[in-house]
């Protein structure tokens, strides 16, 4: 679970159950993460309610501080639950790119060497 989810609202006061949904949606991120940067990561979650002439928008802005980057998604919809899943989809790209620049050259080429000793040899299996 990512250590701090800071979760405000701008003209817009979200509840137990928003909060409790947003904690779920971005706290299961961590998942694309090394157990070394997880232990660092905040996300900063804004939510905000914007008055239009033809009804009410909701923004979720988040911005989820990595170590050696910071990495903003923001998205506005007519449903905050929506915002956040689609505000959510576009972190997860982004922490897959980020784990893939980021991952260790060695444990590729550890988890290669793995996959190349399991090959199948006819010789031994006779």
């Amino acid at each position: 679970m990512i250590n701090s989810i800071d979760i405000t609202g701008v003209r817009y006061s979200p509840d137990e159950l928003t909060k409790r949904y947003i904690r779920k949606k971005i706290g299961g991120l961590d998942h694309y993460l090394s157990r070394h940067a997880r232990k660092t990561v905040t996300a900063d979650v804004r939510l905000k309610q914007v008055d239009r002439a033809n009804g009410n928008k909701y923004e979720c802005d988040i911005v989820l501080t990595v170590p050696e980057a910071t990495l903003t998604a923001k998205d506005s919809t007519m449903n905050m639950l929506a915002a956040v899943d689609i505000v959510e989809e576009k972190l997860r790209v982004q922490l897959k790119k980020y784990h893939d620049e980021h991952m260790d050259h060695k444990s590729k080429h550890n988890l290669l060497g793995r996959l190349k000793r399991r090959t199948f040899h006819p010789s031994l299996d006779t």
